[in-house]
């Protein structure tokens, strides 16, 4: 596979991830919670940076470069996964209140208090309303962004005269 393909692969499976979790907040009715939102923005992020790479067709270095943006925002991504996967494990007593939805706190608070407020989390952010073979959805968002993160570092690691030859 040249550099290339994976780019497009990669946003490919970026652009399905953000629409399932179109289709689960518009069909299904997910209320997406604030880290939902982050997570989807880190979605979002990764794929940016493969259209980028798929139009760009870099070789060598600037492999490298695409590589560790992607393994970058992947990580993000899964640090924000992972603080909703702690949230939801908390015991009962110990979950943080409930919170206003995002967008009535993108209209009355500033934007860095907005997002101050998504990255602690809310109750919303801890309760699982939804499960498919045992993980819920930022479970799921986690192995995402781990494959994303191994694709990146695959690329960052990659010897400059390997740059057409397979992963």
């Amino acid at each position: 596979m040249t550099s290339r393909t994976v780019f497009g692969l990669v946003c490919l499976v970026c652009a399905a991830l953000l629409g399932v979790a179109f289709y689960m907040e518009y069909v299904m009715g997910l209320e997406p919670c604030p880290l939902c939102w982050l997570q989807r923005f880190g979605f979002i992020g990764a794929g940016l940076v493969a259209l980028l790479g798929l139009l760009h067709g870099p070789s060598g270095l600037g492999v490298r470069i695409y590589g560790f943006m992607l393994a970058v925002m992947s990580g993000v991504g899964l640090a924000l996964a992972g603080r909703q996967l702690w949230l939801q494990s908390l015991p009962a007593d110990q979950v943080p209140a409930c919170g206003p939805s995002v967008d009535y706190m993108l209209e009355v608070l500033p934007f860095f208090e907005v997002l101050s407020t998504a990255i602690r989390g809310t109750g919303d952010c801890a309760e699982v309303v939804w499960r498919f073979l045992g993980l819920s959805i930022p479970g799921w968002t986690a192995v995402f962004f781990c494959v994303l993160i191994v694709v990146g570092l695959v690329l960052l690691l990659r010897g400059s005269g390997q740059e057409r030859r397979a992963l």
